[in-house]
């Protein structure tokens, strides 16, 4: 592709069709690391269910039986369902909360990287405890192994709470340019390089990267705790996840490392306070059409007042209140997902317990979540190469907001299958409606007469929204968060499946036989209206798309130690920027805006 390194003008960008930019070579190396580390996360996280729930059979906890009827589950601590759905779901919104404090170290402190690396020696910690939990002799004792576990989750989660939130921003750092420009193909064809598209396909890949992990550490550990033993099944994810920082420090010297700014977290949140000065009202509606009003950002740009006016911490120009308006709009969105990911976290306990209720002969009642990872891995190149082009080349514009909206449909769509297959459990069982509560004198019941394959439509459906969703939110955080702000806003999207976790909390009396019909028709019906009212209320930022991409990048002098700040210019110029000729971004930057063309010099 020959780069001409023009901006596109209003008709181009309607009529152009757009592509991606090249991706290099050490992207991939982020996205093994990543690989690395789902292998180890959910080729434990997967076994925490029954290691939890099901009583110890065998001195390693494997299944007395694993080909028969009967006995054919691993087991350890014996704590019933519904504590091992509890500590399963404490552990995910643990995993899910602390990515807050993982960023705000990052991009404070610490950088990224070096956020990386510290995180990582953390969770390698929690890996060395949770293997030592399941050792022979730590079983026999089943407080002591009970106790080494919910120690060895505590850490582990530290560590996944500082990877997690700065591996996705720093993979898509490793790009180029972040503005639309005009290119040729090697077609001859004029395109259009779209920022927007390349950071789609990045996290595309990038999630498959991550299924890849899931899927091989899944499917290697389940047979391990069933035919082996728990202190196998959790040293393998322990030995994959040591490649992590091998090959982050030797490719090191060819990543593009972003220094830490100093936090501006306190600016940001001072400024939304500030603009909401005087818009509070006794009449909720007055107070919401006050909040939503066009002239709420504007006012508060440094260029509108007057420098005595100003408070000494405004240490920044026009532009970054534009940027710091996207990303707050962003978290907004990101505000709706824990109603999303009450359906997939269904996954990690309350699907797997189905599964143990279904015949599964000879193989483990994990295994059937594997077709979640799998379906990922074979559709996300399809989606990637072929029905997104696809699309595109039809006119239809598949942009973040449908997607999101979709992502809750088909959710939805799973937990109504789930339902559906759950009443069919209660209806073909021994055990009526307590299938596993098991028969008076203690054995298990026998499983119900529909194999655990029938959950495969569950896990197709789930692994199609995430598609949607899922990616869609890693997208839409680097895209539109403030680039000194990446991680924070990465952070408060990993968050929103921290607060998905306090819900299911809330919702665990319905864990358990015989209530586990309303469970999946709750989930299923709050994804749906969820969906519904997401779209009414976010519609409108699909016309705003290209518009909040080429925001320019602003500027914020933040307060060091032993440092005072200096202030910036109400309209300081973005580095190294050229203003596009593309339509007006007037009504989100008009302080920022320039003359068509114009070259902003460096500062």
């Amino acid at each position: 592709m020959v780069d001409t390194f023009l901006l596109p003008t209003e008709e181009e960008l309607d009529t152009l069709p757009r592509v991606a930019d090249k991706i290099p070579w050490r992207v991939y190396t982020v996205a093994f690391v990543e690989l690395c580390e789902r292998f180890s996360y959910y080729g434990t996280q997967i076994l925490f269910q029954n290691f939890v729930q099901r009583k110890l059979l065998t001195p390693t906890g494997r299944a007395p039986n694993p080909g028969g009827d009967t006995d054919n589950n691993p087991g350890a601590l014996g704590q019933g369902q519904q504590i091992a759905t509890g500590l399963g779901t404490f552990f995910s919104f643990w995993c899910y909360a602390l990515p807050l404090l993982g960023a705000w170290l990052a991009d404070t402190y610490l950088g990224r990287y070096n956020t990386i690396m510290v995180s990582i020696a953390c969770a390698i910690l929690g890996h060395v405890i949770l293997t030592i939990s399941a050792v022979p002799s730590v079983l026999e004792n089943t407080n002591g192994a009970l106790v080494a576990f919910v120690v060895a989750i505590i850490i582990f989660g530290l560590g996944t709470g500082g990877f997690k939130p700065n591996i996705s921003p720093l993979i898509a750092e490793q790009i180029g340019g972040e503005e639309l420009r005009i290119a040729t193909n090697k077609r001859g064809e004029r395109v259009i390089v779209d920022p927007a598209q390349t950071s789609a396909r990045i996290y595309n890949w990038f999630y498959l990267f991550i299924n890849i992990g899931a899927l091989a550490g899944q499917l290697s550990m389940s047979y391990a705790a069933l035919y082996v033993g728990y202190y196998l099944a959790f040293l393998l994810p322990t030995v994959m996840f040591l490649l992590c920082p091998l090959v982050l420090i030797v490719c090191k010297k060819h990543y593009r490392l972003t220094p830490p700014q100093g936090s501006v977290l306190g600016p940001a949140i001072k400024l939304l306070c500030y603009a909401t000065r005087g818009r509070w009202s006794l009449n909720p509606i007055r107070t919401i059409h006050n909040l939503r009003s066009a002239t709420f950002w504007e006012e508060v740009k440094p260029s509108h007042m007057a420098p005595g006016r100003r408070p000494k911490w405004m240490t920044f120009d026009d532009a970054w209140v534009d940027e710091v308006r996207r990303g707050f709009k962003a978290c907004t969105v990101f505000l709706w997902y824990p109603l999303y990911w009450i359906t997939y976290n269904q996954i990690n306990n309350n699907l797997t317990s189905q599964a143990d209720t279904m015949r599964h002969a000879g193989v483990p009642p994990e295994i059937v979540s594997n077709l979640d990872p799998l379906t990922l891995i074979v559709l996300i190149p399809v989606c990637d190469l072929l029905v997104y082009p696809a699309l595109r080349r039809a006119g239809v514009k598949l942009t973040p907001i449908k997607k999101i909206t979709l992502g809750f449909w088909t959710g939805s769509a799973a937990m109504v299958y789930a339902c559906v297959l759950q009443h069919y459990i209660y209806t073909h069982n021994e055990c009526g409606r307590y299938p596993s509560e098991g028969r008076a004198d203690g054995s298990e019941c026998a499983p119900a007469s529909v194999s655990i394959w029938a959950q495969t439509g569950i896990y197709v459906l789930i692994a199609i929204s995430e598609i949607l969703a899922s990616i869609t939110s890693l997208e839409y955080a680097f895209t539109k968060a403030p680039r000194n702000m990446r991680s924070m806003v990465q952070a408060f999207a990993l968050f929103m499946t921290a607060l998905a976790n306090a819900i299911g909390e809330a919702l665990i009396a319905w864990s358990t036989d015989p209530l586990l019909v309303w469970n999946y028709a709750a989930t299923a019906v709050i994804a749906f209206v969820a969906g519904c009212l997401f779209w009414r209320a976010h519609r409108h930022l699909d016309s705003e798309e290209d518009a909040l991409n080429q925001l320019p990048t602003g500027h914020v002098r933040v307060r060091r130690v032993g440092a005072v700040a200096a202030p910036v210019p109400a309209s300081a110029p973005a580095p190294y920027a050229r203003l596009s000729r593309t339509r007006s971004i007037s009504n989100l930057s008009e302080a920022s805006a320039g003359s068509e063309d114009e070259m902003l010099p460096s500062r």
